[in-house]
């Protein structure tokens, strides 16, 4: 009778199926696992991330930082701009 796999070796076959990029039968395959056992982990994955307080830290901290990007090449563009328009207007 086979092990049952760790809840390390099911978040890590999740995050590899989920990041990248390959197709998921063959991170299935490459890990030696069924395609439907991998579907229904990342399925319980997305449900238990759903419930509120469960986005690890990580997760929060890269979100956080897409935001800040996001802002930072706003004011980055918005500068552009009145470089721009005060150049025009100096002439």
């Amino acid at each position: 009778m086979a092990s049952r796999p760790t809840e390390e070796f099911r978040a890590e076959a999740v995050r590899v199926a989920l990041t990248s990029g390959l197709p998921r039968k063959q991170v299935a395959a490459d890990l030696g696992i069924g395609f439907s056992t991998l579907s229904r982990w990342i399925q319980q994955d997305r449900r238990n991330s759903e419930k509120p307080g469960a986005q690890s830290d990580l997760e929060r901290e890269i979100a956080d930082l897409r935001k800040e990007n996001r802002l930072l090449r706003e004011e980055r563009d918005v500068l552009k701009k009145a470089t721009v328009f005060f150049a025009e207007r100096s002439k």
